[in-house]
């Protein structure tokens, strides 16, 4: 299906839970290889990937796209829906890290890369295998401090309550 040009730029909301942590298995995946291969254009491809997911979900994203497009729908998980303003803040997180790892690599400072691909590694693992997503914690914390207004997303605003029942 085509993809309408005022649709591009667009972040989906709901997120589909299932989708979200099957791309963090790929970060998780493509992660490790760099730490243990020190591959700089796997580092650039993992740098590209969150970077098009911040700006269009999976639309750009070709991880996103395989996910969504090939993989979630051969499997017989029902559809998790979970706020997406949590996922895309927690998708701008990796894009600081990945982008900031690959200018760390070209500026010839390695140990600092592998310190924030290692960090990501563990997070995405988090959100992966557990389902804990740690971006998504820190965005409800900024919105119960009042550093993200409520109106961003009205159901984030109880992420954990009684009243809700997605947790993002």
């Amino acid at each position: 299906m085509p993809v309408r040009s005022t649709e591009l730029f667009r972040f989906p909301d709901p997120v589909n839970e299932v989708s979200a942590r099957l791309v963090a298995a790929g970060v998780v995946l493509m992660a490790a290889t760099w730490l243990v291969t020190g591959w700089t254009w796997l580092l650039a491809v993992l740098a590209y990937g969150f970077v098009a997911r911040v700006l269009t979900g999976p639309t750009l994203s070709p991880l996103g796209q395989v996910v969504t497009r090939v993989v979630t729908p051969r499997l017989p998980f029902a559809a998790r829906n979970v706020p997406g303003a949590p996922k895309r803040f927690a998708q701008g997180i990796g894009a600081v890290m990945s982008v900031g790892a690959l200018v760390a690599v070209l500026a010839g400072v390695p140990v600092v890369a592998t310190v924030l691909i290692a960090v990501l590694a563990v997070c995405a693992f988090l959100e992966s295998a557990l389902g804990f997503c740690l971006g998504c914690v820190m965005f409800a914390g900024l919105m119960r401090v009042g550093l993200v207004p409520q109106s961003t997303c009205a159901r984030c605003a109880d992420l954990w309550g009684a009243g809700h029942t997605d947790a993002a």
